[in-house]
């Protein structure tokens, strides 16, 4: 059953989304080789309780952190660890907060210094696609036509993986509604979105294989050939002429940009769709 929010409902999620954008933007500040992701997991965790929210994550299904810290060739729902990050790696952060009865939850791929051109390009386009996705959230649209936009643009144009067993959701005051969103699919197709459907738009795409296997933690999902993954996530309500963005990466991209530890080369070539 798909949960039409009030404007008074969307207002706090676009609040508590913006909240988690100004979290991961202060992630951004300080990521650099040698620091640890059970570090930033305490960061977030004290971020949170200065913000007197509750950290969605936390105990969710039995997930045991705050935030979910994906390195690499982990696609998503990775565990912080104590293992210091170093140049190349490509590490994503999927962050929550509840506040006020309502989630906000997004997730953001950074590049720790230097690396190769493909590399470049499977974030590029990865971001690229989530953008191109939500260009179809719109009134009277399918969410298959949400999902073709990723492929299209990710698997088809590319020829990237783009993983099956883990989608995008609804979002409200749990943190998985209806409908699934799925980064693959046929234009046409799926429930129809109506005005006010908040919805979590997250594609999860691979320089490889899209297939994927879960580590003996039960959480953790890695690519099945070792590969880089790569995953952005931006909450979103549906419109009638045009999505409305709840979430805001211009928050984490100004203190991306101003740390010289990040990798931020794509931004140049990065083509933004018309939403």
């Amino acid at each position: 059953m798909l949960i039409i929010k009030k404007d008074e409902e969307v207002a706090i999620m676009q609040q508590n989304a913006r909240l988690v954008s100004s979290m991961l933007g202060e992630v951004a500040s300080v990521l650099k080789p040698g620091m640890t992701t059970m570090q930033i997991d305490k960061m977030c965790a004290d971020m949170i309780a200065d913000l007197k929210g509750v950290p969605t994550f936390l105990h969710y299904g039995g997930y045991p952190h705050n935030c979910c810290a994906s390195v690499n060739d982990v696609v998503v729902h990775g565990f912080p660890n104590d293992v210091e990050l170093k140049d190349g790696d490509i590490v994503s952060i999927d962050l929550g907060i509840t506040k006020d009865g309502y989630v906000g939850e997004h997730a953001y791929s950074f590049i720790i210094g230097e690396v190769s051109d493909e590399i470049l390009q499977l974030v590029r386009v990865t971001k690229e696609s989530l953008y191109m996705g939500i260009a179809k959230a719109i009134n009277g649209n399918r969410v298959g036509d949400i999902s073709y936009a990723i492929e299209e643009h990710t698997q088809k144009k590319y020829g990237y993986g783009v993983v099956r067993e883990l989608v995008g959701h609804g979002l409200g005051k749990t943190m998985h509604e209806d409908p699934y969103v799925p980064n693959y699919g046929r234009r046409g197709t799926g429930p129809k979105l109506k005005e006010n459907l908040t919805i979590a738009i997250e594609p999860m795409i691979n320089l490889g294989t899209r297939q994927v296997y879960t580590d003996k933690d039960g959480w953790t999902i890695r690519t099945a050939d070792g590969m880089p993954s790569v995953h952005f996530e931006h909450d979103v309500c549906v419109k009638k002429n045009h999505p409305l963005i709840l979430s805001d990466y211009s928050l984490i991209e100004e203190k991306e940009v101003k740390n010289p530890n990040l990798n931020t080369s794509y931004f140049k070539d990065f083509k933004m769709p018309v939403l």
